[in-house]
């Protein structure tokens, strides 16, 4: 291989690395594929369940304030509002899931260098609208009671 031809690659895979996955991208897939293996290998335990709450909440304890608040309070709401959903990690965060599929999630704002986390649901919720238009995620700073009040429509909603 040429000189020229040689540094021509390296600038290109310098490149592309510059426009390839954040370092907070790259940790959330990594993340994922720790949690597919854990869960691969708790379909056999009879304790699936209880370890992956355990698992959601250790991830919560460890956020830093007011995340970990938030998260704390919007489990409490998941579980007293739609106790069919079981807790799981999904790309490091706390999720909920029906049937193994997640309904909804919560993402630490401070995780991702943002001003704000997020509470969203993905297209399993059932939050379909008439005129094809309905949000599916929402910026989350505090829980206020008028926001708590949302997100137990929205996951009775969710949930059809």
């Amino acid at each position: 291989m040429s000189v020229s031809s040689k540094a021509s690659k390296e600038s290109k895979q310098a490149n592309s690395q510059e426009k390839g996955l954040s370092e907070v991208e790259r940790a959330a897939i990594k993340d994922r594929a720790a949690e597919l293996k854990s869960e691969a290998r708790r379909s056999k335990s009879a304790n699936k369940a209880a370890a992956d709450e355990r698992d959601v909440l250790a991830k919560i304890s460890n956020m830093a304030q007011p995340d970990r608040a938030i998260a704390e309070r919007l489990h409490t709401i998941v579980t007293e509002t739609a106790p069919e959903l079981a807790p799981k990690l999904w790309y490091g965060q706390p999720a909920y899931a029906r049937s193994g599929k997640v309904v909804c999630f919560f993402r630490s704002g401070q995780g991702d260098k943002q001003r704000y986390s997020t509470f969203g649901f993905t297209p399993e919720a059932k939050l379909d609208e008439e005129h094809g238009l309905w949000a599916t995620s929402f910026a989350l700073a505090e829980l206020t009671d008028k926001a708590e009040a949302t997100i137990k429509k929205l996951l009775r909603a969710a949930l059809g």
